[in-house]
């Protein structure tokens, strides 16, 4: 048990350098095409970067089944993806783009910091440029007017 709860802790750790590589790398790179819409304002309820959701809950979804059917490790790895999953969605489209209505105001330094990074992220309406491509981690920047969307 100690295992498995160790391993999801690593991997929702882990999964910000998969994120920012993801991020940097793919999403403002070949697969800018989807990534973009994040970047406009959204028309609807949904983007298309939203698909990523559904590609990255695939690696999840396989390791938790095969972490109850015989390969306990990956239960945790699987657990740990999850997490970082529901973390995720909880902070960026819940409290910084507020797809879901709320009135959560972050009030702690560093959920500040993160809320500012993110949104000075999404100054740049194209691929080159961005700066701050992690979740968890954000690079201290002044306080800026960054625009919203």
């Amino acid at each position: 048990m100690l295992t498995i709860l160790g391993l999801l802790l690593g991997t929702f750790l882990a999964m910000e350098g998969v994120a920012y590589l993801m991020h940097r790398h793919l999403m403002h790179g070949p697969l800018w095409f989807l990534h973009e819409s994040h970047h406009r304002p959204r028309r609807g309820r949904f983007e298309l970067n939203d698909l990523f959701g559904f590609f990255f809950a695939i690696p999840s979804i396989v390791l938790i089944y095969l972490g109850t059917h015989g390969h306990p490790p990956l239960l945790g790895v699987g657990l740990g993806m999850t997490a970082y999953g529901a973390a995720y969605f909880g902070f960026h489209d819940v409290i910084v783009h507020r797809r879901i209505r709320n009135a959560f105001v972050p009030r702690h330094p560093y959920l500040k910091r993160i809320v500012r990074a993110h949104l000075i992220h999404h100054r740049t309406l194209t691929r080159e440029g961005a700066v701050s491509f992690g979740f968890l981690y954000a690079p201290d920047f002044p306080a800026a007017q960054p625009r919203t969307g």
